[in-house]
């Protein structure tokens, strides 16, 4: 059976109490969602081709434009696509737990404003 959208947020979940203290505390408002497919809205305004496109998003104001948000503004949230992820674990090259791992590093990167290595980093430290 495959794993459920469940499954998926407790991988995701143990990847983040697996990140440094600093990054988990400021961690502590994001909503992390596991959603089987990124909506109608999200693909339009991310030009995807397919649904299958699109691992993981991070959405809101990464945490250098924190301070000037507008009232009523939403909390940031990181989401992880199952569906997704599941195809590119069937092809057999990571484990799952890895690949949400390296998913939700890289989001968890977006929220922070990090550059690509410095994500990399992260991610090292959390495996």
């Amino acid at each position: 059976m495959a794993p459920t959208l469940a499954d998926i947020e407790a991988l995701a979940q143990a990847a983040v109490e697996r990140l440094p203290l600093l990054f988990r505390q400021h961690l502590a408002s994001l909503i992390l969602r596991v959603e089987d497919f990124p909506d109608a809205e999200v693909m339009a305004d991310m030009a995807l081709e397919t649904p299958w496109d699109l691992l993981g998003l991070y959405w809101g104001r990464h945490v250098g434009l924190k301070g000037d948000e507008p009232s009523g503004a939403l909390p940031d949230m990181i989401f992880l696509y199952r569906r997704p992820l599941l195809d590119l674990w069937a092809e057999g090259e990571e484990s799952l737990e890895g690949l949400v791992t390296h998913v939700l590093v890289h989001e968890v990167g977006h929220h922070f404003g990090l550059s690509d290595d410095d994500m990399e980093a992260i991610e090292a430290a959390a495996q």
